[in-house]
This record gives structure tokens, sequence and C-alpha cells, in this order.
């Protein structure tokens, strides 16, 4: 222990020399030379004096003082060039001058002729005294690092770094001292190498440059993980040591329990969520002029948006969680347009929620304000902001805020993120931060749909292009036929020509049936009036022609006014889907009813149902067919063939309960069902 204390020191004495003709030069940013010379000089010393003539002398004590003495007098000019905290400030520095100087005076008294005893006696006040100084210099080194001068404040912070790492080193060692009764040979082994490592901080700090040296959110907190873990473990040691003095013949079970108990005190606190979430927020509040590294957490949201790969979340889902890792959220709900209104679109780790009416969408595409939603609660809002927001929302205690997703002057949707683990209200940085994010969200978001509407449209092009090809096959299969059929007049009598013809009959109409099975029923008919149609009757002639595939069950009655050849063609479609979505013999019912001037016609099955996902983003899109084999275009079809019967097309489908489709088509009056 001895050659590493005699080691260690030289070479932090060697360090700050070096250092203090380096200064005298290029003076740290904020500082005077004279005054920072001096306490490099004055480390130096000290440092040279532990090295040189030992731990136990009074002259490393005496430099010891001086030390500090000079540091606490350079903080002070330093910090009175910015904003300082008034009289409560000087009276700390006055405090840990005053501890100094009175340890200074007890090292002074152990040198007197006064006995074992006394000298005994006077040791444990002037470790106090020395802890109390170390203390009151790190409450002004943090004073130092919040309320220097602006310019430069990076080279101030690693100054400040610097400082705490020397008094930080005195107070841990002090306190071993106090607890143990003896000098901490170990801590004292490792201090000059410590003290070398606060050298080359303030050799950074000196360093010649233009750009200004910062420390990241990120590694603020890694660095202030690292050191509460190393400060946790010195307890747990000082604690097994002080067992060791006082515990007698149980101290091997009193020194076990100690090591169990701080370890899993120790690995249940690093696994807490919240513990981490608090220190990012003290960190940040503590040691930076702004909540957030804008080009770290810029960085990351842009990766979460832009990382498709696969395998990966969706966009949607995506954008939720990148703007939830901004406040530290654990949750979120992206609300998209539907109707009037906003409905529930994709989530990250929410539940079921409902939508809104045309109040809420109306609100946040006039005002674009993000609703802190506690605000809300306590009825301190805006008028017009409360009354948009729906009764669900604000009886959820996890929702916390809502953040508009504005693409130019559109309205894309909202997200609605949870509550992060440590409370606190939403403040300027947020709300900024926030806006920023939703607006680049937004465009993401229309620039995926606009995708997707291209995507549609080059699928149509290319229905078109094979529709031109089936017409074309057309073409020459009826002039085909029609040479057949000039050439019959001529030739009918003649077996050879019959035979031929026959042939020739059977091979086009077996392509002209492969041609109808790839056209899939997908023309438009010649439009029909709109007339009354015994709906249930109708349902029951389908459900006849297709009971040799699947059972079909039709109850209730009504009348309703369709195009009779269209609604056909429409519960075609409903029964041919919920025959292929249902297992065998799995009944389908079909239901009709009539009530306040409409007509509902049901298809149920119990089949494999569809996610809410697929119903809302795929399900009434051309050419998304959940089938292998499928073209896609038959919920689509149902859906125009009702509206343009002046109907209404729903569907309600859980996955693995089965689905419901609804039509809803107008009821005819008493003069057309008498007519």
């Amino acid at each position: 222990m001895a050659a590493l204390i005699l080691w260690g020191h030289a070479l932090a004495a060697l360090a700050f020399g070096a250092l203090a003709l380096a200064a005298w030069q290029r003076p740290i940013a904020g500082t005077v030379r004279g005054p920072l010379a001096a306490a490099l000089v004055a480390t130096a010393l000290w440092a040279l004096a532990v090295a040189g003539i030992g731990i136990a002398d009074i002259v490393p004590r005496l430099a010891e003082s001086v030390r500090n003495l000079a540091w606490l007098g350079l903080m002070l000019i330093v910090v009175r060039r910015g904003p300082t905290g008034g009289l409560s400030l000087y009276a700390v520095y006055a405090t840990a001058a005053t501890m100094t100087v009175f340890a200074t005076a007890l090292a002074l008294v152990e040198t007197l002729p006064l006995g074992a005893a006394a000298i005994q006696a006077v040791a444990p006040f002037r470790l106090v005294a020395r802890m109390l100084a170390a203390v009151a210099g790190l409450v002004l080194v943090h004073q130092l690092a919040v309320a220097g001068p602006d310019r430069n404040r990076g080279r101030i912070a690693l100054l400040a770094a610097a400082i705490a790492t020397m008094w930080g080193t005195d107070l841990v060692a002090a306190l071993a001292g106090w607890s143990l009764g003896t000098r901490p040979l170990a801590i004292l082994a490792t201090r000059g190498f410590l003290m070398t490592g606060a050298a080359l901080l303030l050799l950074l700090a000196t360093r010649r440059g233009d750009r200004a040296l910062t420390v990241s959110h990120g590694v603020a907190l890694r660095l202030t993980s690292v050191a509460a873990v190393i400060a946790y473990a010195g307890l747990t040691i000082a604690m097994t040591q002080v067992a060791e003095r006082y515990a007698g013949d149980t101290v091997r079970i009193v020194q076990t329990a100690i090591v169990l108990g701080a370890t899993t005190a120790l690995v249940t606190l690093l696994s807490t969520p919240w513990l981490r979430a608090w220190t990012k927020v003290k960190v940040a509040k503590h040691f930076f002029r702004h909540r957030y590294d804008y080009r770290a957490e810029w960085q990351r949201f842009t990766a979460t948006l832009g990382s498709p790969g696969e395998g990966a979340d969706p966009l949607d889902r995506r954008i939720i969680r990148a703007i939830a890792d901004l406040t530290g959220s654990p949750a979120g709900l992206l609300l998209v347009p539907e109707g009037v209104g906003l409905g529930a679109g994709a989530a990250w780790h929410w539940p079921e929620a409902g939508g809104s009416d045309a109040a809420l969408p109306a609100h946040l595409a006039a005002s674009a304000r993000i609703v802190e939603l506690d605000q809300v609660r306590r009825g301190e809002a805006p008028a017009g902001e409360a009354a948009a927001i729906p009764r669900w929302m604000r009886d959820a205690p996890d929702a916390w805020a809502l953040v508009p997703l504005i693409h130019g002057t559109s309205l894309i949707g909202a997200i609605l993120l949870g509550r992060p683990p440590v409370d606190r209200p939403l403040d300027w940085e947020d709300l900024d931060l926030l806006r920023v994010a939703g607006r680049q969200a937004a465009s993401y978001l229309a620039e995926d749909r606009a995708h997707a509407a291209l995507a549609d449209a080059a699928r149509f092009d290319e229905f078109n292009r094979r529709f031109a090809f089936i017409i074309h096959d057309i073409k020459n299969l009826v002039s085909g036929v029609s040479l057949v059929a000039r050439n019959a007049e001529r030739h009918a009598d003649n077996p050879a020509f019959r035979a031929d013809m026959i042939a020739t009959l059977k091979d086009s109409a077996a392509r002209m049936n492969a041609l109808l099975a790839r056209l899939s029923q997908h023309h438009r008919a010649t439009p029909e009036p709109l007339q009354p149609v015994d709906v249930a009757a109708l349902a029951l002639r389908l459900a006849a022609t297709r009971r040799a595939q699947h059972p079909i069950a039709v109850t209730g009655e009504g009348i309703a006014r369709a195009q009779p050849g269209r609604l056909e063609q429409l519960l075609g479609h409903l029964l041919q889907n919920a025959i292929e979505a249902s297992p065998d013999g799995a009944p389908i019912a079909i239901h009709v009813a009539a009530g306040d001037g409409h007509v509902h016609l049901d298809v149920i099955d119990h089949g494999c149902g569809m996610s809410a996902a697929f119903v809302r983003e795929q399900l009434f899109r051309p050419f998304a067919s959940s089938k292998p084999d499928g073209f896609g275009i038959g919920a689509y079809e149902s859906r125009a063939l009702a509206e343009d019967m002046g109907g209404t097309l729903a569907v309600a489908s859980r996955e693995g309960e089965g689905t419901r489709f609804r039509l809803t088509l107008r009821a005819a009056q008493a003069l057309e069902q008498a007519a």
C-alpha cells in the first residue's frame, strides 16, 4: 500500500505541476490565470508532500488545507462572473473555509505533547471537519457547474468534475477513517491515481480549439449511475468494516447479512424502470440547461421511424413508439380519422379505447395544440378544449398528453401518450419537441398513405392491362365462332364439317369458361331501377343453391328498395366469403329485420374472423385479400354495390370468433309494395 500511495501521489504531483505551466499560458475559460495557477501549484505541492513525507505528517495536512482554500477562492471568482445564489451561496463558501481552517487547527493540536488519549479524542473531530468541508465543497461544485459563465460551459463542467473528484475522494477517505478509527490505506492508495484522472479532465478543459467540449445526457447518466454504484459499494464495505469492529463474535453473520441485503437491494433498484426514469429526469434537471439532448433524441426518433426491416413493427406503431420514447411514456395510441371523428388505430402497450366525435379533430386541426390531459381533469384547460376531449380519455388515469399530427393544414391523426413512470407536468421543452416530432411523424404517415394510393392506382392499371388481354382473347374466340356460323350455312350437310364444328365449339366453350373464371364476375351489370325487393325471399333462393356447399339458415323478413340483380350479386359475395371463412359444418346465419325505415340484412359466420387492423386498413381496399388466391375485390365491390343502391355495408369481426356483415337498405314504402 505504501508503494501505491507513493507512486500515485507522485504521478499526481507531476501531472498538476505540468498542468500549472499549461494553464498559465491558456487558462480555463471563465477563470483567471493567477488564481488557477496558484490552485494547481498548491495541489501539486500537496501531492508531492504526501508522496515524499507521508500521510501521517503535519505538512501534508497543512498542504491539503492550502490546496482546498486555493480551489475555493478560484471557484468564488468564477461563480461571481455569472448569476449567483445570493447570501446563501457565500454562507456555504464561509462554511467550507471555516471547516478547512478548523481541521487545520485540530491537526496542529494533534502535534502537541498532550498524550495519546487526548490525541485520540481530537482525531475524530478533525475528520468530521474534513467531511463537512468536503460536503460544502461538493455543494459549491454543483453551483459552479450551473451558475458559471455561459461561454464555454463545457469546459467549466470539466473543471467542476475535476474538483468534485478531489473533494469526493477526500470525503470518502475521511468517512472511512472516522468509521474504522484507522487510516483507510486502500482508499488513500487510489486517491493519487484519481487525482491524476482529475488532472486529465483539467487538461481537456485547457485544450486549444474553438469547439466547446460537452458531455451528452447519455454519458452523464451513465457516469452518474457508475458513481452511484461505486458509492453504494463503498458504503457497503464501510458497513462491513464497522461490523468487524463492533459486532464481536457474530461478525461473520452480520457481514454476510449486510452484503446479501445490499446486493439484493442493488439488483432490485437497478431492475426498476422507475429508477432509471427518475435518474434521467434528475440528471437533466441538475446537470444540464435543457431537459433533452436534442441531437441524440432526433437521431433516435428518425432511426425508429426509418427502420422498417423484416419483422419490424408497421409504420403506425413505430410512430407511436418514437414519440413515446421522447418523453419516456410506456404506452401510446394512434387515433386516425374515422367518419367525422377520430377512431382508435394502432396501439403500443395500450388497451382497447373508444373514439371521438367531430369536436376533437376540429379543435386539434384549428389550434394544433398539444393537450395536457391533467389540465383538462383539473378544469384548467380552455373551455373549447375541455369540451372536445371524449369522456373515456378523461377517465383513463394513464392518459397523459394528446399530440396532434399536422401535415400542412390537415390533421392526419393524433397520438395519445401514456403517463411516464416519473409523473411530471409538461413544460415548454416537452411541448416544443412534441410539436416538431408530431409534424415529422405526420409527414411520414401522409407519405405512407400517398404510397398506398399510388400502389392501388398501379394495381388498377395492371388489372386494366390484364382485362385488355382478355378482351383480345374474347375477340379471337368470337371471330372463330362467327366463322363457324357462316360456314355452317354451306357445309351443314357435310359430316366431317359437323365433327370439326362440334370440336371447335367445345374448345371455344372451354376457353370461354376459363376466361369467365379469370374475370371472376367483376364486370358491371346493366343498371337496374330501384324497386321493392323481398330480401328474405332472395336470401332463401340463394341459400337453397348453396346448401350443398354449406348449411345456411335464413330468418326474418323485410322488403327493401334495391336493384334485384345487384342485391343478388352483393349477397352472393357475402355468402361466398362466409363459406370460405367457416369450418366445415359450422352454420351460416342470414337474418333480415325491418325497422326505423330501413331493412337490415346480417350475414353471420363463426369462422376465423379478422383483426381490427385488417378490417380498418385492408378489407375494403381493392386487391387486398386474406386468401392467397383471392382477387381482393369482393368486399370492395360489395360496398360499392351497397352505396350505389343508397345503402351501407358495415362489418364487425373478432379473430377466432367470427364475422358479421350488415347490409342496410331503405325500406320500400307501402305504395311501392302494393304496386
